[in-house]
C-alpha cells in the first residue's frame, strides 16, 4: 500500500477500505475511508471521531499536539451525521485503550487528511436513542435505517434472497415473474384495485398471490417454478403483517406432500444456516391440525415452551359453578394451562391476564394458586371441595408453586383465549428465546370452514386445494360431513408464526367444479375469476403442488424482531399509510377525469 490515493473527478476522496474491514493486520498501512460521523469527542489533547458506514465503526484520532491546526479544526467542525473522508494510518491501540465493544476496537486511524463531503443539520432524533416514537422514526426512515441494527436486518434480508435463489436454481427451478396487474377474484381478502384508463369502469387487482399464474405455468410444462413475489392484501395490519409483502413462491409438477416437505426443509434449513448460522433439524416434526388445537389452542403453536392446554371438562362435569356448568351444558368445554412457579403472582397481574383473555373472546378466567406449602387458594374454592381441587391440579400436572388458569366457554373461544394466553404468559415470564427456532409442520387441516354469519362454507386455504383421498366421499354426501373433510394442505410454523403454507392442488375440472359448488361460487363467478385456469384443465393438466414462504416473517425471525416493519426498508403503519412518502394521498382531479372516476367522501362519524 502506498501513500498515494485516488481522487474522484468531482474531487471526493476515493476510499480504499470499508470502516468495518479495518483490523490489526493493516497496522502501519495508509488507508482512505468515507462515511458518517457517528460520534465526535473533543478532549484536551485529542479529538476523536467514530466513523460509520454499513460495514461498522472505526475510530479516528486527531492529536492536537502533532496534527496541523487546520485539520484539527475540520475535525471539530464535523458534527453528527456529517459525511466525511479520512486519510490516515492504521495504528494499534495500547492494551488499556482497546474497545472490546467495537469489532475494530484494537486499532484506530491516525488522521493525516480530512474532507467534509456533506454537512448535516441536527437530526430530528438521535440514532441511538431507544425512546424515539415510532412515527418519528418512520417519517425519517432514511435516518432510521442508518442504525446498525436495521442495517444488519437489511443485510440478513439480502442473504435470504441470495440463498433462496441459489438453492432453488441448483434444484432445477426456473425463476419466472408473473403479472402484478391481474384480475380480481371472488375469494380471499380484499383486493387492492387499480382503475384502467383504457377500459373505463374496469379495474385490475394487485395480486394477493401468484396462485393461478403458477398453476398455469405447470399447465405450460415448466415443471419447477419459483419467484420472490410481491403480494398485496387490503386487510387490517398486525405486527406480523403488511399490506404489501414478499413471499418465496414455489410450484412443482408430479409431486406429493412428501416431496414438498423434503424440498422446503432443505430450503428453510439452508436459509437459517446461511443467514443466521443456525442449524435446524434435517427433518421437521409434524403435528396434525386437531392435535395442535387440542394441545396449544392454535394451528400455529410456539413449541419453545410447554404450558399445554389441559381439558378438565369431565372432572368438573357436575358442579354448582354456573360458569363451568353453563359452558358444558351448551356443548363447550373447560380447559386450562399450568404456569410453572407463578403461584405467588400478584393479583394485579392476574387481573391483567384476565383482561387479556377477555380481549380474545373469553368471559373471564378462574385460577388456582397451588402454594409452595401445599395450600390451595382459588376463586372457585366455594364451588369445589379440596379433593376436587386436588383432582384438577393432578390432571393439570401442577406442582406446589404453580398457578393454574382456567377458561370455560364454547371450545372455539376456549382455544382462542388460552392459545393466546399461553404465549402472553411466556412473554411476561421472559422464557421466549429469540435465538431458538422450533419448526413444525401442521397437517390435516380442514378443507373448509363454516361461516355462521354468511351461512356458507369457505376454503380454509384456497379453492384450489385438493381434499384427502380418504375423504373424497364426503364431498358427495355433503351436509355435516363437509366439516370433516381434510385437505392436502400444510403449514410450516416456526416459533408461533406461520412461515410457509401450501397444498397439493386440484387438477381435474370435475373436482374443481365440485369445490366451487360447495363454496357457492357460481359458474359465472368461477368463469369471471378463474376461467383461464378452468380452460387449462381441458388440455392435459398435471398433478401439481407448491408452497409460499413469507420472506418478511422469516427475516423477522432471523433478526430476532417482533415486528415485520423492522425488516422492511420502507414499511407501512397500522392504517396502511407511509409516514415517509405520505401515501396514500390525493391526486390531481385531471388524473381522475382520465379514469372516469369521481370521489365521494365517507359521512362523518355519527351521521
Amino acid at each position: 500500500m502506498t501513500d498515494q490515493f485516488t481522487i474522484a473527478a468531482d474531487g471526493i476522496f476515493k476510499r480504499t477500505h470499508m470502516c468495518g474491514e479495518l483490523n490489526e493486520t493493516l497496522a502501519g498501512q495508509s488507508i482512505c475511508i468515507t462515511g458518517w460521523v457517528h460520534k465526535q469527542r473533543d478532549l484536551s489533547h485529542c479529538v476523536f471521531i467514530v466513523l460509520r458506514d454499513r460495514s461498522g465503526l472505526v475510530q479516528i484520532a486527531f492529536d492536537k499536539t502533532a496534527t496541523p491546526k487546520p485539520l484539527v479544526d475540520k475535525a471539530l467542525a464535523a458534527r453528527g451525521e456529517y459525511v466525511i473522508g479520512i486519510r490516515g494510518k492504521v495504528t494499534l491501540r495500547a492494551e488499556n485503550a482497546i474497545n472490546h465493544d467495537m469489532a475494530t476496537g484494537k486499532i484506530e486511524i491516525i488522521a493525516e487528511d480530512m474532507q467534509i463531503i456533506s454537512e448535516a443539520e441536527t437530526p430530528p432524533f438521535q440514532l441511538l436513542d431507544e425512546g424515539v416514537r415510532e412515527d418519528v422514526r418512520l417519517k425519517y426512515r432514511y435516518l432510521d435505517l442508518r442504525r446498525p441494527e436495521l442495517q444488519r436486518n437489511l443485510q440478513i434480508r439480502h442473504a435470504v434472497y441470495q440463498t433462496t435463489r441459489k438453492f432453488l436454481c441448483d434444484e432445477g427451478f426456473w425463476e419466472i415473474e408473473t403479472p402484478i396487474l391481474a384480475n380480481s377474484s371472488p375469494e380471499g381478502a380484499r383486493d387492492y384495485l387499480v382503475p384502467s384508463r383504457t377500459h373505463p369502469g374496469q379495474f385490475y387487482a394487485l395480486p394477493q398471490s401468484p396462485q393461478v399464474f403458477k398453476q398455469l405455468l405447470m399447465a405450460s410444462g415448466v415443471d419447477k417454478y419459483f419467484q420472490i413475489a410481491k403480494c398485496f392484501r387490503d386487510e387490517d395490519l398486525r405486527a406480523d403483517r403488511q399490506p404489501e409483502f414478499t413471499q418465496i413462491d414455489i410450484e412443482m409438477s408430479f409431486v406429493d406432500m412428501e416431496d414438498i416437505f423434503a424440498l422446503c426443509e432443505k430450503l428453510i434449513g439452508k436459509i437459517f444456516k446461511e443467514a443466521a448460522e443456525f442449524d435446524l433439524p434435517q427433518t421437521f416434526r409434524r403435528m396434525t391440525y386437531n392435535e395442535a388445537m387440542e394441545r396449544f389452542g392454535v394451528d400455529k403453536p410456539d413449541l419453545r415452551f410447554d404450558m399445554e392446554l389441559c381439558d378438565i371438562s369431565e372432572i368438573v362435569a357436575v358442579s354448582e359453578f354456573a360458569v363451568f356448568q353453563g359452558a358444558l351444558d351448551a356443548g363447550g368445554s373447560v380447559r386450562g394451562i399450568c404456569v410453572t412457579g407463578q403461584a405467588t403472582l400478584p393479583r394485579k397481574q392476574i387481573d391483567q391476564l384476565v383482561e387479556f383473555a377477555k380481549g380474545h373472546g373469553a368471559k373471564g378466567l378462574a385460577w388456582i394458586n397451588y402454594m409452595e406449602n401445599g395450600e390451595i387458594k382459588s376463586t372457585i374454592s366455594k364451588f369445589f371441595d379440596e379433593n376436587k381441587l386436588k383432582e384438577i391440579l393432578t390432571k393439570m400436572n401442577a406442582k406446589p408453586g404453580d398457578l393454574v388458569l382456567l377458561c370455560a366457554d364454547n371450545t372455539s373461544t376456549v382455544f382462542d383465549a388460552l392459545g393466546a394466553l399461553r404465549v402472553e404468559v411466556a412473554k411476561r415470564m421472559g422464557i421466549l428465546d429469540a435465538t431458538l427456532f422450533e419448526p413444525v409442520w401442521i397437517t390435516d387441516f380442514p378443507l373448509l370452514e363454516y361461516s355462521e354469519e354468511d351461512n356458507r362454507y369457505y376454503a380454509k386455504h384456497h379453492p384450489f386445494t385438493a381434499p384427502m383421498d380418504e375423504d373424497l366421499h364426503m364431498m358427495e354426501t355433503g351436509g355435516k360431513d363437509l366439516a370433516n373433510i381434510r385437505a392436502k394442505a400444510y403449514d410450516l410454523v416456526i416459533n408461533g408464526y406461520e412461515t410457509l403454507g401450501g397444498s397439493i392442488r386440484i387438477y381435474q375440472r370435475s373436482m374443481q367444479n365440485k369445490m366451487f359448488d360447495i363454496l357457492q361460487i357460481s359458474p359465472e363467478q368461477a368463469e369471471a375469476g378463474f376461467g383461464h385456469l378452468l380452460e387449462a384443465f381441458k388440455y392435459g393438466y398435471p398433478p401439481t403442488g407448491g408452497a409460499a414462504a413469507g420472506l418478511d416473517r422469516i427475516c423477522m425471525l432471523l433478526c430476532g424482531d417482533g415486528a415485520i416493519r423492522d425488516v422492511i426498508a420502507f414499511p407501512k403503519v397500522k392504517d396502511a399509510s407511509c409516514p415517509l412518502t405520505k401515501a396514500p394521498n390525493a391526486v390531481d382531479p385531471k388524473q381522475l377525469d382520465e379514469l372516469y372516476i369521481s370521489v365521494t367522501t365517507p359521512p362523518a362519524e355519527g351521521n
